[in-house]
């Protein structure tokens, strides 16, 4: 994994010091909220409903043990004893002071991580697959090529008041495991027909108020043209994005409006331009970062195969490790979603363990994934028993991986000032109600989502069941969203019918899968069954 040379060691701890001044400048008085705001969510601070929130950046999702050490440590010191991991490969504290921030920031400086660019309108945390440099399907290890792009744009200074937010994602898989095409440029590393690694770049996706699937921009460009490309579809972007209306601000809706080929025309004129600046990092450079990513003491010779006789050890390693790489190893999913609990959060003495674990386990790795759970990503097989025994002694065992209990959920109107009703409580109801391992893996492959309002945190458009909280009238609403899908196949999903009450949408979403139970074919998973015979019949089901 990457690690700090002494320029980004100073430029970490010159950003604290900067916001150490501006912190008591606000508590003096000597500034306003309205001027300490911007300051503040360039660091990742947030003043939400009952406190401030900090959002810690995990880039590419990647840290050691000595670091997720220091976030349970945070969530002890300076919140209620637990973080919240993100959709974005992230971690919040909900309970901030503002006073105990720069000590924070100052503490995350000591272990080469920042809340720099976590908020505002700015490039936001680089996101990847979780299984990045293990995944047995990847052509290449895409982490190297999103530190590039991390670099590059941390501090960009023409990139820094942009029209919106901007989200960037980079795989290297056919199987999309981080919603590629759901951000504002999806890159996926590919070879073209000369066997040359490239990038195939999406642009113009996300969700939020108005979804849309990015389109393909270009099919194939040069890896170490893969900077000025992404500098030539921001410039594009910061040109002609809209900053009249920040309902319309976001890149999808420039690309949607003039439509792609007209920005794919432009790029191309920005690309050409900006090729001849010299503007692309040297070989030596990209040499330099990829290898912080190499090989981190994979044995060889390992043989496949475990001991499976505990019947629920075998459930759990089924459905909650997958293919490595090489073998004798597996990549592990640990489950954040316990029945009833609040996906994606994890107390200040799991957070530990999780670190004790990746030290023991998993050569000193761990990984956030985008739906709220932690990877350790290698795992020798003949440890998995003693590995499982551990996590679930724990509550950290549960094998629910992909299933219906693994949910998807914003802080909602619990925490968010932004938000229109609870996700929380729903996704615990949701959770409770489908406990049963047994039912979970009859109904299989089925994931679902929730957000408290508009926005999307909870992803809702991208579930196979979304669920979308609306304030109707001073009471909280729960619209039913069905065939979503944020994988290789990604799809929106789209609003059945009327809203629910909170009773109301997990008893429309247990008629939905009795309904999906009866009409599957062999191997059909929830979101095959829907595609297949359509709305009509869940509808018919649920609303009579």
């Amino acid at each position: 994994m990457y690690q700090y040379d002494e320029y980004d060691q100073a430029m970490v701890d010159a950003r604290v010091e900067e916001f150490r001044g501006q912190v008591a400048r606000r508590m003096a008085g000597e500034i306003t909220e309205d001027q300490f705001k911007p300051l503040r969510l360039k660091n990742g601070l947030y003043l939400q409903l009952h406190a401030y929130m900090l959002r810690v950046a995990i880039p590419y999702g990647t840290l050691n043990g000595r670091q997720m050490r220091l976030l349970g440590d945070i969530a002890d010191k300076y919140d209620r004893g637990y973080g919240h991991f993100t959709t974005r490969q992230n971690i919040q504290y909900n309970w901030i002071k503002l006073e105990d921030t720069p000590q924070i920031l100052a503490d995350l400086a000591g272990v080469e991580m920042h809340a720099i660019q976590t908020s505002g309108n700015c490039i936001r945390n680089i996101s990847s697959d979780h299984f990045a440099g293990a995944a047995a399907d990847e052509l290449v290890d895409p982490r190297p090529y999103a530190e590039l792009l991390r670099q590059w744009s941390s501090f960009h200074p023409e990139f820094d008041y942009l029209p919106r937010k901007f989200k960037i994602a980079v795989i290297a898989s056919d199987t999309d495991r981080a919603a590629m095409r759901l951000h504002d440029i999806g890159i996926q590393i590919v070879t073209n027909e000369a066997g040359e690694i490239g990038a195939r770049f999406h642009v113009g996706g996300g969700m939020g108020r108005t979804p849309m699937i990015a389109p393909v921009i270009r099919d194939f460009v040069p890896a170490l043209q893969m900077v000025s490309y992404a500098e030539a579809c921001l410039r594009v972007y910061n040109r002609y994005g809209r900053r009249d209306n920040k309902y319309k601000a976001r890149i999808k809706i420039l690309v949607h409006e003039i439509g792609a080929d007209e920005y794919r025309r432009q790029v191309e004129e920005e690309f050409a331009h900006i090729l001849t600046l010299g503007l692309e990092p040297p070989q030596a450079e990209f040499e330099r970062i990829a290898a912080f990513f190499a090989d981190p003491g994979l044995e060889s010779g390992l043989a496949d195969g475990y001991d499976r006789s505990d019947p629920d050890f075998a459930v759990w390693a089924d459905q909650n490790t997958a293919a490595h790489k090489q073998a004798g190893y597996k990549a592990v999913v640990i489950s954040l979603k316990p029945a009833g609990g609040i996906p994606g959060d994890a107390t200040a003495d799991q957070i530990r363990l999780m670190a004790e674990l990746a030290e023991a386990y998993s050569l000193d790795e761990l990984r956030v994934t985008h739906t709220q759970n932690i990877v350790l990503p290698h795992v020798k097989q003949s440890d998995l028993y003693a590995l499982w025994q551990k996590l679930d002694a724990a509550g950290l065992g549960s094998a629910n991986l992909d299933l219906i209990g693994d949910i998807i959920a914003c802080p909602g109107l619990d925490y968010c000032s932004l938000a229109n009703a609870r996700s929380i409580p729903l996704a615990q109801k949701i959770s409770a109600r489908f406990a049963s391992p047994e039912r979970q893996r009859t109904l299989g492959e089925l994931k679902l989502k929730i957000s408290g309002c508009i926005n999307a945190c909870g992803h809702h458009h991208a579930g196979h069941i979304g669920i979308l909280g609306v304030d109707k009238k001073g009471t909280e609403n729960y619209q039913l969203l069905f065939g979503g899908s944020e994988a290789a196949d990604t799809s929106l999903a789209q609003i059945v019918g009327p809203g629910f009450s909170e009773d109301g949408i997990v008893d429309a979403i247990e008629t939905a899968t009795e309904v999906y139970l009866k009409a599957r074919a062999e191997g059909e998973r929830f979101i095959d069954t829907y595609r297949r015979i359509g709305a009509a019949p869940f509808k018919e089901a649920i609303y009579g």
